[in-house]
């Protein structure tokens, strides 16, 4: 696991206008000004929060003329969900001892 990338990951995660978006995202591509407008931030608001999505690779954006569009990558999803599951699963055979009967 990549550490740096995880952080990204997490980072991007980390910010309820971010789970705002991606809960936009959900649905399906949007349109920049369309999240503008249910947001209600500034555009300049809004590119620091795509760019920090963007970078954690769970976003992708692609621009149509003046406006930019994005979506949840399905890569980046799972990605991150895979992420997610190897930080927080437990190995069972060493769950019931302590950390002292372990290097025994």
């Amino acid at each position: 696991m990549d550490e740096r990338k995880t952080v990204h990951i997490f980072k991007a995660l980390c910010d309820e206008n971010r789970i705002r978006i991606l809960k936009m995202l959900t649905s399906g591509e949007k349109c920049a000004c369309k999240m503008l407008e249910e947001l209600k931030v500034t555009q300049p608001t809004l590119s620091h929060h795509m760019k920090i999505l963007c970078d954690s690779g769970v976003v992708v954006g692609r621009k149509e003329g003046k406006w930019m569009h994005y979506s949840i990558s399905c890569e980046g999803a799972r990605v991150a969900a895979e992420s997610l599951a190897k930080l927080t699963s437990v190995n069972c055979e060493c769950e019931n001892k302590s950390c002292c009967e372990k290097e025994r």
